[in-house]
């Protein structure tokens, strides 16, 4: 007999409100329930995005015991090798948007990827289960305004080739059907509604 999903809920370990409400959206489309979980999860240094984000999940659920994902993403520029990458978060902490521009001068080939990976752990699972996305972009010339939804890290510079707008100009809905995050979380999502009740296993990232 599967799980009995309905009025079940699931944890987003995470301090930043902005990815949560970004992941409250998505997972409400799917009609999961998901709580902030603010958890001081161990974070490895890796080239990997999935290995950090399923670090971090084991991490959070052995301290909570609570159905829990984890949100890893990284900013890859083909210009600069890959660079920030998985430590885009730090980069941004440190010098910023305008930062980056200036190490970008005047680099003619803008490419750039945004990758996310989400990483489910529980009770049900011997090991964390990984979902990914990914959206091909640029990076703009100059800092774009904000919207009212507002954006957050390296959205006022990023502009997915799917849209004439960078992330930060963008409303959460708007955002959600171009970006990396919502890419990860409707896979995690699908794969979530089937869940089975029987004890899992490991398995690829998808």
């Amino acid at each position: 007999m599967g799980l009995q999903l309905e009025g079940r809920v699931i944890f987003l370990a995470t301090n930043n409100v902005n990815k949560f409400n970004e992941a409250r959206r998505v997972l409400t489309e799917h009609k999961i329930a998901v709580g902030m979980l603010r958890v001081k999860s161990t974070e490895i240094q890796s080239e990997d995005l999935e290995e950090i984000a399923s670090t971090s999940a084991k991490d959070a659920f052995e301290k909570c015991h609570l159905p829990v994902i984890v949100e890893d993403a990284g900013l890859f520029i083909d210009a600069l090798k890959g660079f920030p990458g998985p430590y885009a978060a730090y980069v941004f902490k440190t010098i910023g948007n305008a930062g980056l521009l200036r190490i970008m001068g005047n680099v003619k080939e803008r490419k750039a990827i945004f990758k996310s990976a989400i990483a489910y752990c529980s009770a049900a699972l011997e090991l964390p289960i990984c979902f990914k996305g990914e959206v091909v972009g640029e990076i703009t010339l100059g800092e774009h305004r904000k919207s009212a939804d507002g954006g957050f890290g390296f959205d006022p510079i990023f502009k997915p080739v799917s849209s004439d707008k960078v992330f930060a100009e963008m409303s959460i809905t708007e955002k959600n059907k171009h970006s990396h995050r919502a890419m990860a979380l409707h896979r995690f999502a699908e794969w979530y509604k089937k869940l089975p009740g029987q004890k899992q296993s490991h398995a690829p990232a998808i």
